[in-house]
C-alpha cells in the first residue's frame, strides 16, 4: 500500500486511541494524538508521532471541540481523521466538516451517518431492504403530547429511544400510559444534553430478549461482508458488560438469516467502513428484529478479531485510504469461542458507582488465549471526566465452557488495587448457573443476577 506522507489525526483518547496509534505504526502512517490537559502523559500521547493539547479536561472543551480538532488536523498536515468510538465517531456534522476541509473521515460519509443514526429513518431503510423491524413509530417526536397519541397505536410496554444517539442515554421503558409524559420528558432532556438533539423514537418493548449484533465491513469497490455475530445480552441499564462470539443461542439457519440481513442492509444503503447491525432476538418465538445500526467500530470488536484473525482498526484505515477489503475468507476463521469482559472503574457493590482516583497495583493477566486491551498503568490517575472503562479482558477457548474457564483463571490472576473495579462482578458472573448455562436476556443482570448477588462473597 502506497501511503506517501499520509498522517492520521487520532481524535479520541484511552484504549481506542492506543489501538489507533499502533495501527498507524503497523501501516507506516504518521500519527498525531490529541489530549486534554488532564490526559497529559496518557499512553496514546507518546505512542503517536506527535501529540497536541486540545483543551481543558471537560470533553466539551477538548475531545468534542470540532474547531480545535480541525485546526490541529490542518496545522499538522493530517490527511485522515480517526474518531474511534464515542465522542464524535457518529457525528455527521463533524464528518461533513472533515470532508469540506479535504480530510478523510475514517468511517461512513455524513449522509450514511445521518441515515442510520436517525432511528426512525434507519428503521424505514431496514424495512425497505427486507429486514424485519421492531414495531415502532415512523417519525420522531419532541412533544410528549403528540408522541402519546402514537404510543397508543403501538401499545405498551414501550421503549423511548433518543433518535440521535445510543449507549443507553435518552432511553426509558414505559409500562403504562400514565407515566408516559414524565418518562418522555426525562428521555428527551437526557438526549438533548448527550446528543444536542431532543428527538425521541418510540418502539415496542420486549421484556425478555437477546441482543445480537452483526459486524459488517464495506469498501469503496462494492465489497460488503459480514464478520460474524456477537451476543451482547449481558447488560445493565442498556450498557453492555460482556460480549461473546459466536452467539451460541442461534441455530445455523437463524445465524445465516441475520448475517444476510445485515449485509443486505449495508449494501442497500451504500455503507462504507466498519459498522454493526443490531437485532433483538426472542428465544420463545425465534424471531429477530432490527433495532439500529452503529456507524462506527464497537467497543466489543475484539471478540470478532479473535475469531476472524484480523485487526479491524487497521482495516478501517486501509478502507479509508481507498484500498479493497483484505479480510480472511470464512473458511480460515479460527474455530474458537471468544468472550470480552469490560473492566470499569466502578464499584459494583455500590450500584456501580464510578471510582476515579489513583490506580495502585495493576498486574493484568497474561497467557495463551488471554488478551488485555488497555491504556492504564500503575500509579495512573483515573479521571472522573470520561468513560470509566480501564481495560477489556478478551479470552478465547475451543468452546464456550473452555472460554469461561480461561476467563475465571484470568480474573483470578488479575491484581488491581487503589480503586474499585468491576472485576468481582465478572468473577461472580462466571460462577452463576444461569450465565454458565447461557440462560440470560438483556434484563437478566438487573432482575435476576444482581438481586441475588452478595459482593462480599466474590472471589475477585
Amino acid at each position: 500500500m502506497k501511503t506517501g506522507a499520509t498522517r492520521v489525526l487520532i481524535a479520541n483518547r484511552g484504549e481506542i486511541a492506543v489501538r489507533a496509534a499502533r495501527a498507524c505504526k503497523r501501516l507506516g502512517l504518521g500519527s498525531v494524538a490529541v489530549f486534554s490537559s488532564a490526559d497529559r502523559g496518557s499512553p496514546h500521547t507518546w505512542l503517536a508521532d506527535r501529540a497536541v493539547c486540545i483543551g481543558p479536561a471537560p470533553a466539551g472543551q477538548s475531545y468534542l471541540d470540532q474547531d480545535a480538532l480541525l485546526h490541529v488536523a490542518m496545522s499538522t498536515g493530517c490527511n485522515l481523521v480517526y474518531p474511534g468510538y464515542g465522542f464524535l465517531a457518529e457525528n455527521a456534522g463533524f464528518a461533513e466538516r472533515c470532508a469540506a476541509e479535504g480530510l478523510v473521515f475514517v468511517g461512513p460519509p455524513a449522509d450514511g451517518i445521518r441515515l442510520m443514526g436517525d432511528k426512525a429513518r434507519a428503521r424505514r431503510a431496514a424495512a425497505e431492504h427486507g429486514v424485519p423491524v421492531v414495531p415502532g413509530s415512523t417519525d420522531t417526536f419532541v412533544d410528549a403530547e403528540v408522541a402519546l397519541a402514537a404510543a397508543a397505536d403501538i401499545g405498551y410496554p414501550l421503549l423511548l429511544k433518543a433518535s440521535a444517539g445510543g449507549g443507553g442515554r435518552g432511553m426509558r421503558v414505559v409500562e403504562r400510559a400514565e407515566e408516559f409524559t414524565r418518562l418522555f420528558d426525562q428521555a428527551s432532556n437526557e438526549a438533548r444534553e448527550a446528543f444536542s438533539d431532543p428527538a425521541i423514537y418510540l418502539e415496542r418493548y420486549f421484556p425478555l430478549v437477546r441482543h445480537i449484533e452483526v459486524q459488517v465491513f464495506a469498501d469503496r469497490h462494492g465489497n460488503v461482508v459480514d464478520l460474524g455475530e456477537r451476543d451482547c445480552s449481558v447488560q445493565r441499564r442498556h450498557q453492555k458488560l460482556v460480549e461473546e462470539s459466536p452467539a451460541s443461542v442461534l441455530t445455523g439457519p437463524e445465524r445465516q438469516a441475520l448475517l444476510e440481513a445485515a449485509v443486505g442492509l449495508a449494501r442497500g444503503v451504500g455503507y462504507l467502513g466498519a459498522g454493526t447491525v443490531e437485532f433483538i432476538f426472542d428465544e420463545s418465538s425465534r424471531e429477530a428484529c432490527f433495532i439500529e445500526m452503529n456507524t462506527r467500530i464497537q467497543v466489543e470488536h475484539p471478540v470478532t478479531e479473535e475469531r476472524v484473525g484480523v485487526d479491524l482498526v487497521v482495516e478501517q484505515l486501509r478502507v479509508a485510504l481507498g484500498e479493497p477489503l483484505s479480510l480472511p475468507p470464512r473458511e480460515s476463521w479460527r474455530a474458537v469461542h471468544a468472550m470480552e469482559f469490560r473492566l470499569n472503574a466502578e464499584d459494583p457493590a455500590s450500584g456501580f458507582r464510578p471510582t476515579p482516583g489513583v490506580l495502585g497495583r495493576w498486574r493484568p493477566p497474561s497467557g495463551p488465549e488471554i488478551r488485555i486491551d488497555t491504556f492504564v498503568f500503575e500509579s495512573m490517575r483515573v479521571l472522573p471526566f470520561y468513560d470509566s472503562m480501564l481495560a477489556k479482558l478478551i479470552v478465547t477457548g475451543a468452546d464456550r465452557e473452555s472460554a469461561m474457564a480461561r476467563a475465571r483463571h484470568a480474573l483470578d490472576s488479575l491484581e488491581v488495587d487503589g480503586i474499585a473495579t468491576t472485576a468481582p462482578f465478572h468473577r461472580a458472573l462466571l460462577d452463576d448457573p444461569d450465565f454458565r448455562a447461557n440462560r440470560v436476556s438483556t434484563r437478566w443482570v438487573e432482575e435476576t443476577f444482581l438481586p441475588g448477588w452478595n459482593p462480599a462473597q466474590s472471589k475477585a
